[in-house]
């Protein structure tokens, strides 16, 4: 198909800003083209103008604006477009009514019920999609023993939706296709111009993923059409006769009449990673790439080593879509990121100056940038720029302006700086954004590359993008990399990438079958008809058999997980012991083994789903083939620079750095010790050499200061995502119910990923408590297990690893590092461990005090069995009742303590032990200073309202114990008291929270107060003084019950700061913690209520606040594992307080158990309700009810245990059953 001799081909990617347009000629040769996407003076479309100008331009002949042009002399137009990325995010897309099963109405606006920003109060989301909901009265439910609800009638359904032009509907468990198939037939005859069924868009399972892409699917594909039907408006016949492509964001082609939103979302994007795959990948030995797309307020990176990455699941603008997707990272550091200095560190972003006003440079008021630092340091000529800035878009770039800003912000740092610190230059202020904006950008490099397993430094990185140039030597460095790839066309090579890419063709359907010899003819006729509707729709197209390919790929997971894998069987034949598309078992097995760092194999395999993805190769083929002098800035002053133009310099041509190479779409920076090559196509490609920079030393340097934030950031962030990858659990691998951290050689805490906030405060109370108690018995191999509340423990679920790291030649730990993850079981007396009536530590499960899980580097299964199974000695109470899962999860967690100490060490080797843990205590120092800050600020408002430096507070737990807080702020210092005297006594349940729980509490409160990007370490409570008694129900003696105190008094806790400093409206301040099981299964979760609203905002609806945020089991996945039908789950109206600003509705959440199970409910504010501040109402306490058979309705209260009996004949006149309706 792309053979078009005699006619010209166009590759377009229509950008937000700008449109690029590659050309191949009919001569064969290549033209680029770029021009504002948006210029209603001069045109209407921007790709149609430029095939117009290209047209006309080569060959002599008008193509006048106002008509339509001529198709005679084009062979093939393919596009990419950001007109669905753009719609998305300004929501701007068709009017739309969601149809969904009833009792899920609210279903896509809980989501996973997780906030996205840990620390922000004020919890802000994207709105849902849709304007209203149409609950379908019908439900499909996944045969268990023989139950079945009964079917509906189709015909009653769809009423109420007026105004509305886009139908996507959603019905749960809709692998059973009829019922969707049925209403949409019926929605279609009712006149609706769109209608999106899920199990067409995306058949796969997972209701809320797939909801919200079918939502997409339909707010957005109108507006596609009416963007295509403008497109072809513009030509000859529509477009007839010419075949037009559009690009999908798996990175092929589809044909424009298929062309719909959910796909459509990383249009733009895809062609990029397309371009360098091919560009890159090819000539460079055959080496991985990393692919570094730089912008204006983000950069996209992504990985290539000769299969292209897809992820199933990705979230753009808050809306989380289920479709083949290239794995495409995006981080918010762009060229116009702004920049700050907050309390001695320098910022760079995620804010953006956006196009307007832009950077400070472009003369329309903006603020300093990334951009400006570059032209500050000489790295962008304003010569070379088109006169497009300032108010009338017709003055060139002002280094004037940027200079003015840098220097006010100079000022201002070296106030800050003390007399002992060297005071800074322009130069060396505008420098360290740059270091600080590249080690942002290297953070997902990390993630994209450390955290699967793959060395960073053996990656080539192929720059692309107008800002990338500027950036590529730095970040390739700190990286370790020493190839920089630049292609001729980096600067359109989205554009480049769809000339290259192929025709694509998908096909999907579910599947629920074992990989075993008994399934492998049904997968082998199931996978020969996909296949052979790809083949027949490429050849629809007009491809030759020879020229298509088609790719197997299953969706398999090991049963009783929830982590699929989407595996293809390349470089895996087919065998005796497979199915015929090839051997996927031990696809499967070797890619889990490198994702996951294990394997299950004794685990039956299961087939979630299939598909198959169908290739017409049509790509064109990727063919090869004066001086200035300038000054540029470097961290140590000015060097002489050249300056070349890239469309001047020959091929094979070396530049030894300094140097800068311009052309019209980019700017490239040859840094010192590094060359650049033309090569016989006329790319760049660049060798970086090593640092030439002096070492550091141990004074303090602000730049430095924020280099190393990110970077042990990073350390305990890559421990998260190996954790998250080992891990067998769903608490930990899909709840993520986890955290892991960084420690100094005291034990205090130095850096902590956002993950549980729960875990913050009391992490560091468990290394402390090591260090106390082992002191110099930790040896180096060593791995300590610890839950114990007097260890600094949260609750016993909760097991901390601790893994000392060793330096030779030193004799104690230089550095600890942690993780903390919730167990579903420890044994107790009742399952999950989450017993709602224990009233002693022994009934919740297996205790650690300071256990040696892993001693000389072996590790001790036998003895940690031993542990696990040791509660059932004690009466009513049994050991762990999932010990498989539970040495998996442990083995995880050493593995991610592996990785960080692996990372520590690395940056030890770069630095120096001296230099980092220096670095280590001016962290610190700097999240004390930001507290502190805080604190005065507040203390003098506080003194100019009331004249008064004290705040105090109570609250009351359900049972009626108090707790009682008083702070004392001294305005001078920066300090404070927090003194919980008046506190109630220790209970006689399992309310009691250890005193690391407290801390926590008030650490996390303390961040979210200073309400900017900190470090949170043990420096943020370095200004404190907390004083809690002895024997309260905030420090209770070593064997009380606490499973309650992590959480429920938690959130009380946090409830009584926040109401003493009036921050913001008391929120659910629950957990919210049902767990059922019996001898077979078990299964936990917390429920989502409703925030706090603020002075500003309302509160946010169905939302986990505070101490947590674990994601809640999708409801497909909950049916699906568990003996239960999920029948309602939804916001709970008119439950937030009222008042200016509302506070959040809570929930509603009722199961129907379908075999007897055990349910423990955990829970609060069941009597004492969510208080309002400043004349604003309490919010409605909530209530748990049980349903049992012939209507009889029981009020649980807020903690109980119960048995439960199955249903007997659920639809079918009169049944026994259970139903536990939760309100929250």
């Amino acid at each position: 198909m792309a053979e078009t001799k005699g006619k010209f081909d166009f590759a377009i990617d229509r950008g937000g800003t700008f449109t690029d347009v590659f050309a191949r000629l009919p001569d064969g040769r290549e033209r680029v083209l770029k021009l504002l996407s948006r210029d209603p003076q001069n045109y209407k479309d921007a790709p149609t103008e430029g095939i117009r100008r290209v047209l006309e331009e080569e060959t002599g002949k008008a193509y006048p604006r106002d008509q339509p042009v001529d198709t005679s002399l084009i062979g093939w137009i393919r596009m990419g477009t950001t007109v669905a990325t753009n719609a998305l995010l300004e929501r701007e897309g068709e009017r739309t009514a969601l149809l969904v099963t009833k009792g899920f109405k609210d279903l896509l606006h809980i989501g996973t019920q997780a906030r996205p920003k840990l620390f922000d109060l004020e919890v802000a989301m994207p709105d849902v999609l849709y304007e209203e909901v149409i609950e379908v009265d019908e439900r499909v439910v996944l045969r268990q023993d023989g139950c079945q609800l009964p079917r509906k009638d189709p015909e009653r359904i769809v009423t109420g939706a007026r105004g509305s032009c886009a139908l996507p509907l959603l019905l749960i468990s809709s692998a059973v296709l009829a019922h969707e198939k049925a209403v949409g037939s019926l929605a279609r005859r009712l006149g609706f111009s769109q209608v999106s069924l899920s199990s067409e868009v995306m058949p796969m399972v997972r209701a809320v993923p797939r909801g919200y892409t079918v939502c997409a699917d339909a707010y957005l594909t109108p507006k596609i059409h009416q963007y295509l039907k403008g497109f072809t408006s513009g030509f000859k016949d529509g477009l007839k006769d010419v075949d037009v492509l559009f690009m999908q964001s798996d990175g092929g082609l589809t044909p424009m009449e298929q062309f719909c939103g959910s796909r459509a979302i990383l249009s733009g994007p895809a062609g990029g990673v397309v371009g360098y795959a091919i560009t890159s990948y090819s000539q460079m030995e055959k080496k991985p790439v990393i692919g570094f797309d730089m912008g204006g307020t983000s950069t996209d990176v992504s990985r290539y080593a000769g299969q292209y990455e897809h992820v199933f699941e990705a979230t753009t603008a808050g809306v989380t879509l289920q479709a083949p997707q290239l794995d495409i990272n995006t981080v918010a550091a762009g060229g116009g990121s702004r920049l700050f200095f907050r309390s001695g560190m320098f910022v760079v972003g995620p804010e953006s100056a956006g196009a307007h006003p832009g950077p400070a440079c472009y003369r329309k008021g903006g603020p300093l940038t990334v951009t400006d630092a570059n032209l500050a340091l000489g790295r962008l000529i304003p010569s070379f720029f088109p006169k497009i800035f300032g108010p009338k878009e017709n003055e060139p770039l002002s280094l004037e302006e940027t200079t003015k800003h840098f220097h006010q912000l100079t000022e201002e740092i070296n106030v800050f700086l003390s007399s002992n610190q060297s005071q800074m230059s322009m130069e060396e202020v505008a420098m360290g954004f740059i270091r600080v904006a590249n080690e942002a950008m290297c953070r997902p490099i990390r993630a994209l590359t450390q955290a699967k397993g793959h060395d960073t430094s053996q990656h080539v990185l192929a720059c692309f993008g107008g800002a990338g140039g500027q950036h590529a030597c730095a970040i390739a460095r700190s990286l370790g990399m020493k190839t920089v790839f630049i292609h001729k066309y980096s600067g359109v090579l989205s554009a480049y990438g769809l000339a290259l890419a192929d025709v694509v063709e998908e096909v999907q359907e579910p599947c629920s079958l074992q990989y075993e010899p008994a399934s492998f003819s049904e997968l082998d006729q199931r996978v020969e008809q996909l296949s052979k509707r790809c083949r027949d729709t490429l050849c629809a197209r007009g491809f030759t058999s020879g020229q298509i390919t088609t790719e197997v790929f299953l969706h398999m997971r090991y049963e009783g997980t929830d982590c699929a894998l989407m595996v293809t069987a390349a470089g895996y034949p087919s065998n005796a012991r497979s199915c015929r598309a090839g051997d996927f078992r031990s696809a499967f097995t070797k890619r889990y083994l490198k994702e996951f760092g294990f394997t299950i194999p004794d685990r039956p395999i299961v087939v979630d789903d299939i598909r198959v993805r169908g290739c017409g190769k049509s790509g064109i083929t990727s063919v090869y083939k004066a001086e200035m002098g300038h000054r540029q800035a470097k961290p140590g002053g000015y060097l002489d620079t050249s300056v070349y133009l890239w469309e001047e310099l020959p091929c094979g041509h070396s530049i030894q750095g300094p140097a800068i190479i311009i052309d019209k779409n980019s700017t490239i920076l040859v840094e010192p010790c590094c060359e650049a090559r033309l090569t016989e196509g006329g790319d760049v490609c660049m060798t970086v050499g090593s640092d030439p920079h002096c070492a550091l030393g141990t004074e303090l340097n602000t730049v430095q200061l924020s280099i190393f934030s990110h970077r042990f950031m990073s350390i305990a962030e890559q421990m998260g995502r190996v954790l998250q990858r080992t891990s067998i659990s769903t608490n930990i691998k899909e709840r993520l119910d986890f955290s892991c951290a960084v420690f100094g050689p005291d034990g205090g805490l130095v850096s902590n990923a956002p993950h549980i906030p729960v875990h913050l405060g009391a992490m560091q109370e468990t290394v402390q408590y090591q260090v106390r108690s082992l002191g110099n018995k930790l040896k180096e191999g060593d791995v300590i297990l610890s839950n114990h509340p007097c260890a600094g423990g949260s609750h016993l679920p909760d097991l901390t690893v601790i893994t000392p790291v060793f330096r030779k030649g030193v004799s104690s730990p230089v550095f600890f590092v942690a993780s903390r993850g919730h167990h579903a079981d420890i044994g107790g007396i009742t399952p999950g461990s989450m017993p709602p009536h224990s009233t002693s530590l022994q009934q919740e499960g297996a205790v650690f005090t300071s256990f040696k899980l892993v001693t000389g580097g072996v590790f001790q299964e036998e003895a940690v069995t031993e542990a696990l199974m040791a509660p059932a000695q004690y009466p009513g109470c049994s050991g762990t009742r999932n010990l498989h899962d539970n040495l998996s999860d442990l083995r995880a967690q050493v593995a991610a303590n592996q990785r960080g100490s692996q990372l520590v060490g690395e940056l030890i080797d770069s630095y120096g032990l001296a230099v980092v843990q220096a670095y280590m205590g001016y962290i610190q120092s700097n999240a004390e200073l930001a507290v502190r800050d805080m604190l005065r600020d507040f203390a003098r408002r506080r003194r100019q309202e009331t004249g008064s430096l004290e705040v105090e507070s109570e609250d009351f737990m359900d049972d009626g114990t108090p707790i009682r807080l008083r702070v004392q702020i001294n305005e001078e210092e920066g300090s404070a008291v927090f003194d919980f005297t008046g506190t109630g006594t220790e209970v006689w349940g399992n309310c009691n929270a250890p005193r690391a729980i407290t801390l926590s509490a008030l650490i996390y409160c303390l961040r979210c107060m200073v309400g900017q990007d900190i470090p949170l370490n043990q420096g943020c409570l370095a200004p404190i003084n907390v004083i809690i008694p002895p024997g309260s129900i905030l420090q209770p003696s070593q064997n009380a019950a606490v499973v309650g105190g992590n959480v429920l008094t938690s959130q009380r806790v946090v409830d009584v700061i926040f109401k003493a400093f009036e921050v913001c409206a008391a929120s659910q301040g629950c957990m919210n913690n049902i767990s059922f099981g019996s001898e077979k299964i078990g299964y936990y979760e917390t429920v989502a209520g409703g925030a706090g609203a603020g002075p500003g905002w309302n509160g946010r609806s169905g939302v986990h606040t505070h101490m947590t945020n674990t994601r809640i089991t999708d409801p497909e996945i909950l049916e699906k594992r568990y003996p239960v039908v999920l029948e309602q789950f939804s916001l709970r109206p008119g439950s937030g307080g009222a008042g200016k600003y509302r506070g959040g509705d809570g929930v509603i959440r009722k199961l129907l158990f379908r075999n007897k199970v055990v349910l423990s409910v955990l829970t609060e504010r069941r009597s004492t309700r969510p208080y309002g501040l400043r004349g604003g109402d309490d919010g409605v306490a909530g209530l748990n009810l049980l349903h049992r058979a012939k209507g009889r309705v029981l009020n649980l209260g807020a903690k109980t245990s119960v048995s439960l009996e199955p249903g007997v004949r659920l639809c079918c006149a009169r049944v026994k059953h259970c139903r536990a309706l939760v309100y929250i």
